[in-house]
């Protein structure tokens, strides 16, 4: 079993993988989760930088992350015209980096907007193991 901290992770059994193969998965957890819990908060130019660092602190506690850098990018969200003065975070909206260290593996897990494909691709890449 492999050891995160002073844990043992409990889950290593029920995997059939390489750390590699771990770290990319975990990647894919932490990106999807980041993208699926956030998008459609209420956002504006004032509380932009508490939703960054609140999004960064929530990946960061999650198991085997260990690096995490959130960016918004404030041109997106202006000066919210609404009646109610602010809009919905949006998948183009944000700029995710994260590190993800499973054993030997370390990987860097990303998610961007990608204005060719009209997306935000979240993509991964090996950095050792």
């Amino acid at each position: 079993m492999l050891l995160f901290g002073r844990v043992v992770d409990p889950a290593t059994n029920y995997f059939s993988c390489t750390d590699k193969e771990r770290a990319i998965f975990e990647a894919g957890v932490k990106l999807g989760s980041i993208y699926h819990q956030y998008t459609g908060i209420p956002i504006n130019e004032n509380n932009v930088d508490y939703v960054e660092r609140a999004i960064e602190k929530a990946t960061a506690a999650q198991p085997f992350v260990t690096k995490v850098k959130v960016s918004v990018d404030r041109r997106k969200v202006g000066k919210a015209k609404s009646t109610y003065r602010y809009k919905t975070l949006l998948g183009d909206m944000m700029d995710v980096r994260l590190q993800i260290r499973y054993g030997n593996a370390v990987v860097e897990g990303k998610m961007a907007w990608v204005p060719s494909m009209r997306y935000p691709l979240m993509r991964f890449k090996v950095l050792k193991g």
